[in-house]
């Protein structure tokens, strides 16, 4: 993660209509408040990768992964295929 990106991101100031809303999903409070860090490390949670790993990325790593979760998550289920 570059140090000064993450000084400069913690010193910008958004509007609540910039953290609560993403894209036209409603964020959950508790998310709008999370520091970039935070953030970070729930999709570590979440996905049971090891601490900082996520974090540690630069951010079209960060893209590429959730845009392959998100093809994963569609793939059709075994269930789906029968199984």
């Amino acid at each position: 993660m570059g140090y000064l990106y993450v000084w400069l991101d913690r010193r910008v100031k958004y509007t609540d209509e910039e953290v609560s809303n993403v894209l036209g999903l409603l964020i959950d409070e508790d998310l709008q408040v999370s520091s970039r860090y935070e953030l970070c490390r729930v999709v570590e949670k979440e996905f049971r990768l090891e601490k900082d790993s996520f974090w540690t990325l630069h951010s079209t790593q960060k893209i590429r992964f959730a845009t392959q979760q998100i093809r994963e998550m569609k793939k059709p289920s075994k269930m789906d295929m029968g199984y």
